[in-house]
Protein backbone atom coordinates (compact mmCIF):
# COMPACT_ATOMS: atom_id res chain seq x y z
CA UNK A 1 0.00 0.00 0.00
CA UNK A 2 1.30 3.39 -0.93
CA UNK A 3 2.04 5.58 2.09
CA UNK A 4 1.19 9.24 1.86
CA UNK A 5 4.07 11.30 3.18
CA UNK A 6 4.81 14.92 3.86
CA UNK A 7 5.71 16.68 0.64
CA UNK A 8 8.44 19.25 0.12
CA UNK A 9 5.80 21.97 0.29
CA UNK A 10 4.92 21.12 3.88
CA UNK A 11 7.03 22.04 6.88
CA UNK A 12 6.74 21.35 10.60
CA UNK A 13 7.71 24.06 13.03
CA UNK A 14 9.67 23.55 16.07
CA UNK A 15 8.43 24.08 19.43
CA UNK A 16 -24.43 19.00 -3.18
CA UNK A 17 -26.83 21.69 -3.25
CA UNK A 18 -29.80 21.01 -0.99
CA UNK A 19 -27.81 18.92 1.43
CA UNK A 20 -25.14 21.58 1.67
CA UNK A 21 -27.71 24.31 2.17
CA UNK A 22 -29.26 22.32 4.99
CA UNK A 23 -25.88 21.72 6.61
CA UNK A 24 -25.02 25.41 6.53
CA UNK A 25 -28.37 26.38 8.07
CA UNK A 26 -27.85 23.89 10.92
CA UNK A 27 -24.27 25.02 11.41
CA UNK A 28 -25.28 28.67 11.53
CA UNK A 29 -27.89 27.85 14.14
CA UNK A 30 -25.30 25.99 16.22
CA UNK A 31 -22.98 28.99 15.97
CA UNK A 32 -25.71 31.34 17.11
CA UNK A 33 -26.60 29.13 20.09
CA UNK A 34 -23.00 28.60 21.12
CA UNK A 35 -20.84 31.58 20.12
CA UNK A 36 -17.26 30.57 20.83
CA UNK A 37 -15.36 32.48 23.42
CA UNK A 38 -18.07 33.95 25.61
CA UNK A 39 -15.99 34.54 28.71
CA UNK A 40 -13.48 31.94 27.52
CA UNK A 41 -9.87 32.65 28.59
CA UNK A 42 -8.75 31.06 25.32
CA UNK A 43 -10.29 33.96 23.40
CA UNK A 44 -8.11 36.86 22.32
CA UNK A 45 -9.69 40.09 21.12
CA UNK A 46 -6.57 41.86 19.93
CA UNK A 47 -4.58 39.09 18.25
CA UNK A 48 -2.93 39.25 14.85
CA UNK A 49 -5.50 36.73 13.63
CA UNK A 50 -8.37 38.95 14.76
CA UNK A 51 -6.96 41.85 12.77
CA UNK A 52 -6.69 39.55 9.76
CA UNK A 53 -10.27 38.31 10.23
CA UNK A 54 -11.63 41.84 10.17
CA UNK A 55 -10.31 42.29 6.64
CA UNK A 56 -11.76 39.10 5.19
CA UNK A 57 -15.46 39.94 5.08
CA UNK A 58 -15.19 41.21 1.50
CA UNK A 59 -13.68 37.88 0.44
CA UNK A 60 -16.50 35.63 1.66
CA UNK A 61 -18.11 35.09 -1.74
CA UNK A 62 -18.83 32.23 -4.13
CA UNK A 63 -17.49 28.91 -2.87
CA UNK A 64 -16.49 30.44 0.45
CA UNK A 65 -19.61 32.58 0.99
CA UNK A 66 -20.31 30.60 4.20
CA UNK A 67 -16.87 31.36 5.67
CA UNK A 68 -17.32 33.12 9.03
CA UNK A 69 -14.49 35.53 10.00
CA UNK A 70 -13.87 35.26 13.73
CA UNK A 71 -15.15 38.06 15.92
CA UNK A 72 -13.58 36.59 19.06
CA UNK A 73 -10.71 34.37 17.88
CA UNK A 74 -10.22 31.17 19.82
CA UNK A 75 -6.75 29.94 20.74
CA UNK A 76 -6.34 26.59 18.95
CA UNK A 77 -2.60 26.12 19.47
CA UNK A 78 -3.14 23.25 21.94
CA UNK A 79 -5.11 21.01 19.56
CA UNK A 80 -3.40 17.61 19.21
CA UNK A 81 -3.45 14.82 16.62
CA UNK A 82 -1.02 12.34 15.05
CA UNK A 83 1.05 12.37 11.87
CA UNK A 84 1.44 9.45 9.45
CA UNK A 85 4.22 7.95 11.61
CA UNK A 86 2.11 8.06 14.78
CA UNK A 87 3.93 11.02 16.30
CA UNK A 88 1.85 13.39 18.40
CA UNK A 89 1.60 16.80 16.76
CA UNK A 90 0.33 19.96 18.42
CA UNK A 91 -1.05 22.84 16.38
CA UNK A 92 1.59 25.04 17.99
CA UNK A 93 4.25 22.87 16.33
CA UNK A 94 3.11 23.88 12.85
CA UNK A 95 4.56 26.87 11.06
CA UNK A 96 2.67 29.64 9.32
CA UNK A 97 -1.04 29.97 8.61
CA UNK A 98 -2.97 26.69 8.67
CA UNK A 99 -6.24 25.56 7.11
CA UNK A 100 -7.41 22.87 9.53
CA UNK A 101 -9.90 20.46 7.97
CA UNK A 102 -11.69 17.65 9.83
CA UNK A 103 -12.83 14.79 7.61
CA UNK A 104 -13.80 11.11 7.60
CA UNK A 105 -14.05 8.34 5.00
CA UNK A 106 -17.78 7.88 5.70
CA UNK A 107 -18.48 11.57 5.04
CA UNK A 108 -19.84 11.91 1.48
CA UNK A 109 -19.17 15.68 1.20
CA UNK A 110 -15.57 15.02 2.34
CA UNK A 111 -15.01 12.77 -0.67
CA UNK A 112 -15.83 15.70 -2.97
CA UNK A 113 -13.92 18.24 -0.91
CA UNK A 114 -10.62 16.40 -0.35
CA UNK A 115 -9.34 16.75 -3.96
CA UNK A 116 -9.98 20.50 -3.74
CA UNK A 117 -7.97 20.71 -0.51
CA UNK A 118 -5.23 18.67 -2.17
CA UNK A 119 -5.24 21.11 -5.07
CA UNK A 120 -5.03 24.06 -2.68
CA UNK A 121 -2.03 22.50 -0.94
CA UNK A 122 -0.39 21.90 -4.30
CA UNK A 123 -0.91 25.52 -5.36
CA UNK A 124 -0.36 27.40 -2.11
CA UNK A 125 1.41 25.05 0.32
CA UNK A 126 4.80 26.11 1.59
CA UNK A 127 6.60 27.70 4.49
CA UNK A 128 3.87 30.25 5.19
CA UNK A 129 0.74 28.19 4.59
CA UNK A 130 -0.40 24.55 4.71
CA UNK A 131 -3.60 22.53 4.68
CA UNK A 132 -3.81 20.35 7.80
CA UNK A 133 -6.40 17.68 6.97
CA UNK A 134 -7.08 15.50 10.04
CA UNK A 135 -8.91 12.18 9.63
CA UNK A 136 -11.63 11.47 12.21
CA UNK A 137 -12.40 7.79 11.53
CA UNK A 138 -12.99 6.57 15.07
CA UNK A 139 -10.84 3.63 16.10
CA UNK A 140 -10.27 2.57 12.48
CA UNK A 141 -6.49 2.95 12.27
CA UNK A 142 -4.75 4.52 9.27
CA UNK A 143 -5.11 1.87 6.57
CA UNK A 144 -8.68 2.68 5.51
CA UNK A 145 -8.18 6.50 5.42
CA UNK A 146 -4.89 6.17 3.49
CA UNK A 147 -6.51 3.83 0.95
CA UNK A 148 -9.41 6.29 0.68
CA UNK A 149 -7.05 9.19 -0.11
CA UNK A 150 -5.17 7.12 -2.66
CA UNK A 151 -8.45 6.05 -4.28
CA UNK A 152 -9.61 9.65 -4.79
CA UNK A 153 -6.19 10.78 -6.04
CA UNK A 154 -4.99 12.87 -3.10
CA UNK A 155 -1.20 13.22 -3.32
CA UNK A 156 -0.05 16.54 -1.83
CA UNK A 157 -1.76 16.58 1.57
CA UNK A 158 0.24 15.43 4.56
CA UNK A 159 -1.67 12.78 6.54
CA UNK A 160 -2.89 13.48 10.07
CA UNK A 161 -5.39 11.61 12.22
CA UNK A 162 -7.24 11.63 15.51
CA UNK A 163 -9.03 8.30 15.87
CA UNK A 164 -10.28 9.28 19.34
CA UNK A 165 -12.21 12.20 17.80
CA UNK A 166 -11.06 14.34 20.74
CA UNK A 167 -10.19 17.19 18.37
CA UNK A 168 -13.66 17.12 16.83
CA UNK A 169 -15.42 16.89 20.19
CA UNK A 170 -13.34 19.74 21.62
CA UNK A 171 -14.13 21.99 18.68
CA UNK A 172 -17.79 20.97 18.65
CA UNK A 173 -18.10 21.94 22.32
CA UNK A 174 -16.88 25.40 21.32
CA UNK A 175 -19.34 25.69 18.41
CA UNK A 176 -16.59 25.23 15.81
CA UNK A 177 -17.42 21.78 14.39
CA UNK A 178 -21.13 20.91 14.30
CA UNK A 179 -20.44 18.21 11.71
CA UNK A 180 -18.04 16.98 9.05
CA UNK A 181 -16.41 18.44 7.15
CA UNK A 182 -15.53 21.49 9.24
CA UNK A 183 -12.66 23.80 8.36
CA UNK A 184 -10.88 26.45 10.42
CA UNK A 185 -8.34 28.97 9.16
CA UNK A 186 -5.73 29.47 11.89
CA UNK A 187 -3.16 32.24 12.04
CA UNK A 188 0.54 32.08 12.79
CA UNK A 189 -0.25 33.07 16.37
CA UNK A 190 -2.37 29.92 16.81
CA UNK A 191 -5.65 31.82 16.91
CA UNK A 192 -8.67 31.23 14.73
CA UNK A 193 -9.13 33.54 11.75
CA UNK A 194 -12.41 32.10 10.57
CA UNK A 195 -14.51 28.96 10.23
CA UNK A 196 -16.34 27.15 7.44
CA UNK A 197 -19.08 24.59 8.09
CA UNK A 198 -19.63 22.12 5.27
CA UNK A 199 -17.65 21.48 2.07
CA UNK A 200 -16.24 23.98 -0.40
CA UNK A 201 -14.06 24.06 -3.48
CA UNK A 202 -10.94 25.30 -1.73
CA UNK A 203 -9.07 25.62 -5.02
CA UNK A 204 -11.67 27.96 -6.50
CA UNK A 205 -10.71 31.56 -7.35
CA UNK A 206 -12.79 32.85 -4.42
CA UNK A 207 -11.09 30.49 -1.96
CA UNK A 208 -7.64 31.38 -3.25
CA UNK A 209 -8.47 35.08 -2.93
CA UNK A 210 -9.56 34.46 0.67
CA UNK A 211 -6.38 32.57 1.53
CA UNK A 212 -4.15 35.15 -0.16
CA UNK A 213 -5.93 37.96 1.68
CA UNK A 214 -5.39 36.15 4.98
CA UNK A 215 -1.71 35.60 4.24
CA UNK A 216 -1.30 39.25 3.28
CA UNK A 217 -2.99 40.25 6.53
CA UNK A 218 -0.70 38.01 8.58
CA UNK A 219 2.37 39.47 6.86
CA UNK A 220 1.15 43.01 7.41
CA UNK A 221 0.58 42.33 11.10
CA UNK A 222 4.04 40.80 11.42
CA UNK A 223 5.58 43.90 9.83
CA UNK A 224 3.63 46.19 12.17
CA UNK A 225 4.78 44.24 15.22
CA UNK A 226 8.45 44.49 14.25
CA UNK A 227 8.36 48.24 13.49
Amino acid sequence: MKKLTVTGKFSLGKGLIAALAGFIVVAAAAWALNPAGNGDPQVHTSSSSMNTAKNLKNFTTGEVAAFLPAERPLNLSELEFHDADGNLVKMADLKGTKLLNLWATWCAPCRKEMPHLDNLQRQAGGENFNVIAVNMDRGEGNQKPLEFLEEIGVKDLAYFSDHTMATFNDLRSKGKAPGLPSTILIGEDGYEIGTMFGPADWASPEALDLINAALAGQKENQTAQTD
